[in-house]
Formats: structure tokens, C-alpha cells, sequence
């Protein structure tokens, strides 16, 4: 999406100053969420902040898809918004999953398609610009859609507790 950005609020009308105005704000966007997320969020379970943030990027597409030139603006904020706060996600979502034990191992597994499937994106979306051109966002964000609602199949894991039986004798 990064490197689409201009063309993609160019397409939706946006002036060529507007358009780097926003694109510049995607950046900033993204530390600020990772900020509001270390601070304000720090004891928010980490599937309460995957959620938050696979639904930044729709609402943001639904802004530019009815606003249009105007919604270019908006459409970075919460997209560099959900984008800064899903790389912390990724982190924290699987380690609170599943656990400590075979995190590295685990969060790899997870991640391998993920990293195939973006090593195309640009290409497929460049493609998806001369077709569909600022309606690719629409794409983009019914997808995020559907990992939004994805996300809540997902189940905290809840810590093992250790229980004292009657007469075990514990010290």
C-alpha cells in the first residue's frame, strides 16, 4: 500500500499537495499509535489492540471511498494508525495465544505466508489501481474486514493456576 499511496489518492481526486501532505502523515501515524498503544493501551489484552487495529485501515477506506478528496487525510491517520498498531500485534497476539513455549518457532510458522503473500502485494495492487483505480481500496479494506472478524474466532489464553488439594500436604 506504501508504495501506492500517491497514485492511490491521486486517483481518488486529491490535489498533488494534498496528496503528499497525507502520504507524509502515515509515518507519524504509525509511531503515534505504537505511543498511545505503550502508554494508554499498555494493559490492554493483545487481542483488544489486533482488533483496534484491523479496524483502522476499513474505516479509513470507507472515509476516502465517501469523501473522496477530502477523506485522503483521514484515510492515512488510521491507516498509519492501524499499520503501527498491528506490528506490535504480531509480536504480543501469539505469545498471548499460545504461550512462551515455542514462540519463535511458532510465531515464524504464522508469519510465512504472510510475508509471501506481501512480497506481491505491491505488484497486485498496482494492478488492482489500473482497474479499479481509488476503489482498490475497497478491497483492501473488505479484507481487513474479514481479519477483523477473524480475529474474533481467537480465544485469550487463560493462565494455568495451580490448585491446592485438600491433604496434599504443601508445605
Amino acid at each position: 500500500m506504501a508504495a501506492h499511496l500517491p497514485r492511490l489518492f491521486e486517483a481518488a481526486g486529491a490535489s498533488p499537495a494534498a496528496t503528499v501532505a497525507a502520504a507524509a502523515l502515515v509515518g507519524p501515524a504509525q509511531v503515534a499509535a505504537r505511543i498511545v498503544e505503550f502508554g494508554l493501551m499498555r494493559r490492554t489484552h493483545p487481542l483488544i489492540s489486533a482488533r483496534i487495529a484491523a479496524a483502522l485501515h476499513p474505516i479509513g477506506a470507507a472515509l476516502l471511498g465517501a469523501l473522496g478528496p477530502f477523506g485522503v487525510l483521514g484515510f492515512a491517520l488510521l491507516h498509519g494508525a492501524g499499520n503501527g498498531m498491528i506490528t506490535i500485534a504480531k509480536g504480543t497476539l501469539p505469545l498471548a495465544i499460545f504461550g512462551p513455549h515455542g514462540f519463535g518457532l511458532r510465531s515464524g510458522v504464522l508469519s510465512a505466508p504472510a510475508r509471501i503473500t506481501q512480497s506481491t502485494a505491491p505488484f497486485r495492487f498496482g494492478l488492482l489501481l489500473d482497474r479499479m483505480g481509488a476503489g482498490a481500496v475497497m478491497l483492501s479494506g473488505g479484507l481487513m474486514l474479514a481479519g477483523f472478524a477473524s480475529l474474533f474466532l481467537l480465544r485469550a489464553r487463560v493462565p494455568a493456576t495451580v490448585e491446592v488439594v485438600a491433604g496434599a500436604g504443601a508445605p
